[in-house]
């Protein structure tokens, strides 16, 4: 240890270098690269080890039920993915986030109306106001949630943990299936971060998916904005009119006719009667969907890592191979995002 400090020219002591080995204390990127030098490796061999665990991520109950070998596949992708992205915001000498979380744990919820209460303060507490969201993944990616979004095995459209380095807890992260469309990816985002915000439910008659699909309807659809759309009390309402409000939050029609019959704007024998006859295949197939890179699909995507990659290479902490590697791009795809269009 003293060693390397003389061969740092004592720019770190060897009692720093001793509390690094220890996961005491992060080096800063600038110290990180100069010991990068002084020993000839990658800053990837002194950034590996980010995640020390994983905590919270629950395979909860869906219509396929995984695998031993799925589970250990999508934590092995996740602890991959997050490994990576920990490591850039490292580079960078950027803290992982969890500002928010002070603020966002609530023990439990008693009542459908509660759950409303918590996903309207959200918003509120967000500055959002109650248009319909552009970007759930911008949004909570801006909060300093990490999202990944990868291909998980079948029957799984999402998860939501923690992240534990050195015993503490670093950063909250949400994983969405990258084979779902963009109306049940929307829903499964704000369904995980219902996960980050209620940790159970005290009302016995209320099961905590349930609750959470509720936050997640209630947070893409606020109770004010829908009934000024839709009415206070509907006797029925159109294919056209639901169509229209399905592209205008970005939802399923599905999960739009529930949330048409919790806030009482159709009665609850309405919505049942429609999902036993016009509606009875929407749960698996989705009418009028919105289209590939278009509306909220154009939108809809993770772009925090990269930005973040694009950063460390054009600051030169990270070599174009690197950068490539960490996006799983090709090389041309990387070098022509640092140059440009060539003549």
């Amino acid at each position: 240890m003293r060693a390397l400090s003389e061969r740092l020219n004592h720019q770190v002591s060897a009692q720093a270098i001793s509390k690094y080995e220890a996961g005491k204390m992060l080096p800063s990127s600038s110290v990180l690269v100069e010991l990068a030098r002084a020993l000839d490796v990658s800053l990837d061999f002194l950034m590996s080890s980010q995640v020390e665990a994983i905590e919270g991520l629950e395979f909860r109950r869906h219509p396929v039920v995984p695998s031993v070998r799925d589970r250990a596949r999508v934590e092995a992708i996740l602890i991959d993915n997050l490994e990576c992205y920990l490591a850039v915001e490292q580079i960078l000498d950027l803290l992982p986030g969890t500002e928010w979380a002070e603020w966002r744990r609530h023990d439990s919820v008693a009542n459908e109306s509660e759950i409303d209460d918590r996903a309207d303060l959200l918003r509120e507490h967000w500055e959002l106001g109650t248009d319909p969201i552009p970007s759930i993944c911008e949004l909570i990616e801006d909060k300093g949630i990490k999202v990944v979004e990868c291909d998980l095995p079948e029957g799984i459209n999402g998860l939501a943990c923690n992240v534990v380095r050195s015993g503490k807890h670093i950063a909250d992260a949400v994983v969405v299936s990258s084979q779902v469309n963009v109306e049940r990816k929307r829903f499964t985002l704000a369904h995980e971060l219902a996960h980050h915000m209620i940790r159970s439910v005290s009302n016995p008659e209320i099961q905590l998916e349930a609750a959470m699909n509720r936050f997640a309807g209630a947070f893409l659809m606020p109770r004010q904005h829908l009934i000024a759309e839709a009415g206070v009390h509907r006797n029925r309402m159109t294919y056209y009119e639901i169509v229209r409000l399905k592209h205008a939050y970005g939802v399923s029609a599905a999960a739009l006719l529930v949330r048409l019959g919790q806030l009482g704007i159709l009665r609850p024998a309405v919505v049942r009667r429609a999902f036993l006859t016009y509606a009875r295949s929407w749960r698996t197939e989705e009418p009028s969907p919105i289209k590939d890179n278009s509306g909220f699909a154009t939108f809809e995507k993770p772009r925090r890592f990269e930005s973040l990659v694009f950063r460390a290479l054009g600051e030169e902490l990270i070599s174009p191979f690197r950068a490539a590697e960490l996006l799983e791009k090709p090389l041309e795809y990387v070098e022509w995002q640092i140059h440009g269009p060539m003549e």
